[in-house]
């Protein structure tokens, strides 16, 4: 039989219950989220499954959402079913006054530099990460440069004004 989101969804509800939770599926692809601590339960689960099997880790980053207090960072986690050709995003999120996340590391290889990517850029502090540092960004960097907490451009700066462009 093949695996469906319907599938998914329900062997999840079954190992995990109100755990998981904000099921949707823009353009076809099953998403979730379920809080921060369970994050490595989650993705264990999906990973050693025998029905599911997403043992290939896509992609990992964050998304900062500045109006949404006490769950600003999201980070979000793309994994795929080899076998099945299903793609999945298992999203959680956290306070921006304490970033922590339980890394992947152990489970997925690949999590390693996508993690230290989401660090340099969001601050998310992966815990037990072997090697959580700077890897894109100089390590004198204080601040993390994705988080959307600037404005995108001066408003005053007369060097941008339409005018100088004959508009």
């Amino acid at each position: 039989m093949a695996l469906t989101n319907e599938t998914i969804k329900e062997r999840l509800s079954q190992k995990f219950g109100e755990q998981v939770s904000n099921f949707e599926e823009p353009y076809g692809m099953l998403t979730f989220e379920s809080p921060k601590d369970m994050n490595l339960k989650v993705l264990q689960f999906l990973f050693n499954d025998e029905e599911l099997r997403f043992q290939f880790l896509t992609d990992l980053t964050a998304v900062h959402y500045p109006d949404k207090i006490g769950r600003e960072l999201a980070v979000v986690y793309h994994l795929h079913n080899l076998v099945d050709n299903i793609r999945i995003r298992f999203k959680v999120f956290t306070d921006i006054n304490t970033p922590d996340v339980f890394t992947a590391t152990q489970l997925y290889s690949s999590a390693n530099w996508m993690e230290r990517e989401t660090y340099d850029f969001y601050g998310v502090n992966f815990v037990g990460h072997p090697n959580l540092k700077r890897i894109l960004n100089v390590d004198e960097m204080d601040y993390f440069p994705m988080l959307k907490q600037y404005p995108l451009e001066d408003q005053t700066r007369i060097d941008k004004d339409d005018a100088m462009f004959g508009r």
